[in-house]
C-alpha cells in the first residue's frame, strides 16, 4: 500500500543521512519504525481511549475480587 507523509525538514534530513550512510532505503527505515512502533502507539492511544470511557462511566470496570471470582481463582 502506497502512503505519503510530510516530514519536518530536520527529520527528513536525518532519514536521508541514515539511508545514505547504511545503503538502505528511506522506505526500509520508515517500515521499521512503523512495524516496531505500532504496538506502542496502539497501547498508548487505545488505553487512553478506554480510560476516557471509564471516566465517563461508559466502560465497565471490575475489582480484583470480582475478576478472581469470574476466573474461578477465589479459593
Amino acid at each position: 500500500m502506497a502512503t505519503s507523509i510530510r516530514l519536518k525538514s530536520d527529520i527528513e534530513n536525518r532519514l536521508n543521512h541514515l539511508a545514505l550512510a547504511t545503503g538502505r532505503t528511506k522506505a526500509y527505515y520508515l517500515r521499521e519504525l512503523i512495524e516496531n512502533g505500532l504496538d506502542d502507539l496502539e497501547d498508548c492511544y487505545l488505553a487512553d481511549s478506554i480510560m476516557e470511557k471509564v471516566h465517563k462511566g461508559k466502560e465497565k470496570i471490575y475489582s480484583s475480587k470480582e475478576m478472581k471470582k469470574e476466573l474461578g481463582l477465589d479459593s
